[in-house]
């Protein structure tokens, strides 16, 4: 459920695209990521960095978008929040005492700081390709590819690449640490 909730704006700025065409999509999903974080906040009491820095850049973008009449900067968000998104990654491995994706998931399980950097690096890799694919899509394909990618690639890569972390992380989880969970 939480995925679909985060996949939202993306979902509604597709259905918007094929009923009414990229200008409204691109209101669409300012509304809707205002929507979002405005149901996080009310939730939780608190909005992840994440959601913040992707939203701040929907409005940025969406409104350059909308002001000068140019579909070329809602496509170049994407890659823009995927390449923040690995830089922000990068650059955890120098700011504090743990990597982001560790401060994600440390509750979860336990594995050695050798281990946590690999997975991180996995990320980074996946923000930087995801970034790279967008913007190969939207300088050799139509708006309507572009679009599908936005809604079907990306989610599904997404939750590919999450699905395979998930095997990569299972296979490193220490024995005793897999024991102390079926108990």
């Amino acid at each position: 459920m939480q995925l679909l909730f985060d996949f939202f704006p993306v979902i509604a700025f597709f259905i918007a695209y094929k009923l009414a065409g990229i200008y409204v999509a691109t209101v669409v999903i300012i509304v809707a990521v205002i929507v979002q974080t405005a149901v996080q906040w009310v939730r939780h009491r608190k909005v992840s960095t994440m959601a913040l820095i992707s939203g701040a850049l929907v409005l940025v973008f969406g409104g350059l978008t909308l002001w000068i009449q140019d579909e070329m900067f809602i496509k170049w968000k994407v890659t823009v929040v995927n390449w923040l998104f690995a830089l922000g990654f990068l650059s955890s491995h120098f700011i504090g005492d743990r990597p982001f994706i560790q401060r994600m998931l440390s509750g979860n399980f336990e594995l050695e700081r050798a281990l946590w950097l690999k997975l991180s690096w996995m990320w980074i890799a996946f923000f930087v390709t995801l970034g790279a694919i967008n913007l190969y899509i939207t300088y050799n394909f139509s708006t309507d590819v572009w679009a599908a990618f936005k809604l079907y690639g990306m989610i599904g890569l997404t939750i590919a690449f999450a699905l395979l972390q998930g095997v990569w992380l299972a296979s490193k989880v220490p024995p005793e640490a897999s024991k102390t969970t079926e108990s």
